[in-house]
């Protein structure tokens, strides 16, 4: 049988601020189609070992590939460009805008300059993000500015603008966070739609174990910037260097 690429692999990667290395020496690949998790104890690298990726920042060792191409000197935009998408751990959206143009906005935002983005959008952007706002049960907010959302609906929309170019990975960094329960079920939901009916590949950093225990096959843990384990989510629930990183020694 021949050996699937990865979508996504991180060789040796290290990250230093200062003296402080917040990533030192990580391996891990996400193939097509998974749903990944990356958890951790706060301060462990989670965001950063995300930024890293993106190519927010750069690394001070080691080498990133996506699709089987280096990215490791990439920009952001080179590698949104090639289908790598991602939202962020406070909620970045256009709060004055209408939820459609924040939408819009993200479609044509390719790395191409600032007069691509003020260009009328075709029919065929319109529609695909009025099907991704139904979808993502947004499709009544529309014309509503995004700042009137409630946090979890403006976490939807997050994940909406990711979509809208239609990338091969999205990276979720920490997509639960400060939502009630019910929009937890629904972002839970439309995830698990996206990778069975789409084949979209997940990477998500969560502190919620049981949306990962749902949606994930397999786990990361970092812990003070090191790869402290990889496994199932039942692996990892029953690691007990897991457990100590997280709750400390009995």
């Amino acid at each position: 049988m021949v050996q699937q690429q990865p979508l996504l692999e991180g060789r040796n990667v290290t990250k230093y601020f200062g003296g402080l290395a917040a990533v030192h020496h990580v391996d891990f690949a996400v193939y097509p189609g998974e749903i990944v998790g990356l958890v951790g104890p706060n301060g462990s690298g989670k965001t950063t070992l995300f930024n890293c990726l993106s190519r927010i920042l750069p690394i001070n060792e080691g080498e990133i590939y996506f699709k089987g191409k280096n990215i490791t000197h990439a920009k952001p935009y080179q590698v949104a460009h090639m289908g790598l998408a991602r939202t962020f751990q406070v909620i970045r959206v256009y709060r004055k805008m209408t939820v459609l143009q924040n939408m819009l906005i993200s479609r044509q935002w390719r790395g191409e300059g600032i007069l691509k983005m003020l260009r009328p959008s075709s029919k065929a952007t319109h529609e695909r993000a009025r099907q991704l706002l139904d979808f993502l049960l947004l499709g009544h907010l529309m014309h509503e500015p995004a700042g009137h959302l409630s946090g979890g609906q403006r976490r939807l929309l997050e994940i909406g603008m990711a979509l809208m170019p239609d990338p091969d990975i999205i990276l979720l960094d920490e997509a639960t966070s400060g939502i009630n329960p019910t929009l937890i079920e629904t972002i839970k939901d439309r995830i698990r739609q996206l990778n069975r009916q789409e084949g979209k590949t997940f990477l998500l950093i969560e502190h919620n174990i049981d949306f990962i225990s749902d949606l994930c096959s397999r786990v990361y843990v970092l812990d003070f910037g090191e790869k402290l384990a990889e496994g199932t989510p039942e692996e990892i629930k029953n690691n007990p260097a897991v457990i100590e990183a997280y709750f400390g020694a009995e």
